[in-house]
């Protein structure tokens, strides 16, 4: 479902990927690990349409992506790509239900459809009684579920995840992980996840390992 191939990217002198090759399947989860500087956060970027590679190719359900304009890529990556951050990024002034509902909103969906699907993916996230409360008024494992909330509202190829769990308590962290496998037994989800959590980092299907602006390891776990 992601076929990456060649990606190279360079800031100044500084060459930070040197040539990735990766394939992703619809349904996986994987995660990125490696020292920081390795690259990881690039190549997230990268296939997340936030910056672009230098060299190579990108294709995300059969849409290359180096073949897109800067608008073109902007509504693939609203109506393609979910993104969860180690910070949640939630806007303060916003309950959590309409933090959630603004990727749609910004699709131009309807209004009742993003609404409806706002206050199921929260449901199924068990914060049905949060619906109204600001991101002030919630618990961090809280904001950060909401953030995952969010990222599924248009039902995305993938969700790009860095460092999800970096701000949470290791319980929070524990929910959170148990909540990125539930989602994708139910929604079929496909997650690429950028972590330091060894405990994470080993529960998925492939563990990725970069060094030095390569991927040095494509790890299948043993379940």
């Amino acid at each position: 479902m992601i076929i990456a191939r060649g990606i190279k990217k360079s800031y100044g002198s500084l060459q930070v990927l040197k040539g990735i090759d990766l394939e992703i399947e619809k349904g996986e989860i994987v995660s990125v690990v490696g020292a920081s500087g390795a690259g990881k956060t690039t190549l997230l970027h990268i296939i997340g349409t936030l910056d672009r590679a230098d060299e190579g190719t990108i294709s995300i359900n059969n849409t290359q992506l180096n073949q897109l304009n800067d608008k073109e890529l902007s509504a693939f990556r609203n109506n393609s790509i979910g993104f969860v951050f180690q910070f949640h990024h939630l806007l303060p002034e916003f309950t959590a239900l309409e933090n959630v509902s603004i990727p749609g909103f910004i699709g131009d969906r309807p209004t009742s459809e993003i609404t409806a699907k706002a206050r199921e993916l929260l449901g199924m996230l068990g914060l049905s009684d949060r619906l109204e409360h600001k991101p002030g008024q919630l618990s961090g494992g809280e904001q950060q579920r909401v953030a995952v909330a969010r990222s599924l509202i248009n039902n995305p190829a993938v969700v790009l995840a860095d460092e999800p769990t970096g701000n949470l308590d290791s319980h929070t962290s524990d929910e959170l992980h148990r909540l990125f496998f539930e989602l994708r037994s139910k929604l079929d989800q496909t997650f690429v996840i950028v972590t330091h959590n060894n405990e994470l980092a080993n529960m998925a299907d492939r563990k990725l390992t970069m060094k030095d602006g390569l991927i040095v390891d494509h790890a299948v776990q043993v379940v």
